[in-house]
């Protein structure tokens, strides 16, 4: 194979259909792509049935231990009646091969991106949110990732200088700015101390959370990780100090008919927004050889890409200064 090939270039309709027949299941020969970009997923559509959701994960990224730590996960919380799709077994086993790409299999399930406009939803996400955190508790991840500076900040960081990301015009003041940053990051986690962790979404923003006239639910764990209970909530916050603390104060409403919160991690809303930002920019560096990359995100090499994240960087770094969320 060309050495610049991506290993998803051999992960043809072909190869797609078989790996789902492969378990037994008859496929009409209909795919559909479905956005994603850090695995492969497609609905497939099956010959006297619904269709079926197959993820293919990318290769490399997980080890098997991690991968079935996640079908664990999916499958308790799944099994206290909570609302999460989990992958389908079969033959006893949820993580699957088919020539050289593991995968899984799961049920379709729709719904639309929440508003999280009113109290109710934000208590209702709330309540959800302490049901999964309640059973997260219940066990330990021995394989997945956690909330870290280092991982999600330093080595982000470093990644970005070391390869050249960063326009020359800009390196200086990018080096500079994300090395206070980072200082202001430690620090909050020094200040906060030692947290119970928990097992966690991981990933828990409105594009990865599908709502019916049910309630919220999730199809996908793929990021669930270890890390203290603000990481699953602080992303639902948008707008101004006051609007943020206003909707907190809703989520907590329902998150603590299940779960106990410590107001501490309240600190730790800005230091994770900050490692997110740097993360990010890693991340799609580190994914620019797949080829679904540059189609997706052109704008990602443009200088004023790069001109705009330093901006926001700077902005961050007041939020970081104005202190703790107040509810």
């Amino acid at each position: 194979m060309d050495s610049s090939a991506h290993p998803y270039d051999a992960l043809t309709p072909d190869v797609v259909v078989a790996a789902v027949e492969s378990l037994d299941r008859l496929s009409d020969g209909r795919i559909l792509a479905l956005n994603s970009y850090e695995n492969r997923v497609y609905q497939v559509g099956i010959e006297d049935g619904a269709p079926l959701i197959v993820k293919f994960y990318r290769p490399g990224r997980w080890s098997d231990a991690a991968i079935h730590e996640e079908h664990g996960f999916a499958l308790e919380l799944a099994a206290a009646e909570i609302p999460v799709v989990p992958p389908i077994v079969h033959a006893g086993r949820t993580l699957f091969e088919y020539q050289g790409f593991r995968f899984a299999v799961f049920e379709r399930r729709g719904g639309r991106w929440p508003e999280l406009a009113s109290r109710e939803e934000r208590a209702w996400m709330g309540r959800f949110l302490g049901r999964i955190h309640l059973v997260g508790r219940r066990d330990r991840f021995r394989w997945r990732e956690h909330v870290d500076v280092d991982r999600l900040g330093e080595q982000s960081r470093e990644f970005l200088l070391a390869e050249g990301w960063i326009p020359p015009h800009l390196e200086a003041a990018y080096e500079s700015l994300t090395a206070d940053l980072l200082d202001h990051v430690h620090a909050a986690f020094d200040a906060v101390g030692t947290l119970e962790t928990l097992r966690l979404h991981g990933d828990c923003h409105r594009g990865n959370i599908l709502w019916t006239e049910e309630g919220p639910h999730f199809v996908d764990l793929d990021d669930c990780m270890t890390g203290p209970a603000i990481q699953d909530l602080w992303m639902l916050l948008a707008g101004s100090r006051a609007e943020m603390a206003e909707q907190m104060t809703h989520l907590l409403e329902g998150y603590t008919q299940f779960s106990d919160f410590d107001a501490r991690e309240l600190a730790l809303i800005e230091p994770l927004r900050a490692l997110r930002m740097i993360h990010y920019a890693a991340w799609l560096a580190r994914r620019w050889q797949d080829p679904a990359f540059p189609r997706a995100f052109p704008w990602f090499e443009e200088p004023r890409y790069w001109e705009n994240h330093i901006l926001t960087l700077r902005e961050q770094l007041g939020a970081l200064a104005e202190g703790p969320l107040e509810l």
